[in-house]
């Protein structure tokens, strides 16, 4: 059953695999609030710099965050259109879910 017709499932795929993981959601969340640089990232995470700039690029690709230069560094912003697309079908698979759970309750009013 394909439900999200309108994104690909490798889209799909990218964005919920980046929001699968905690560090990704943490530079997403901080990204919300401020406008990091990838090394201020770096100094608040005990990886190496490389292993947040893979990070980062997860989120880039799944369209979650951008990047722009500014002088010498990237300065990370969260996509906030693609974040709310994520918000939408997480709605949609819980209206879905609720769905289920009415029925679930009619069947059981019925049985008694």
């Amino acid at each position: 059953m394909v439900v999200f017709q309108e994104e690909s499932e490798e889209s799909l795929n990218q964005l919920f695999r980046a929001l699968a993981d905690g560090t990704r959601r943490d530079i997403l969340e901080r990204s919300l609030t401020e406008t990091p640089s990838v090394s201020e990232l770096a100094a608040r995470y005990e990886m190496s710099f490389a292993a947040v700039q893979k990070h980062v690029a997860v989120l880039q690709r799944a369209g979650l965050v951008q990047k722009r230069p500014n002088g010498r560094e990237q300065l990370i912003s969260t996509d906030r259109t693609r974040l709310r697309r994520a918000s939408e079908l997480l709605d949609r698979y819980e209206s879905i879910w609720r769905q289920r759970m009415a029925q679930l309750d009619q069947v059981l009013l019925e049985g008694n």
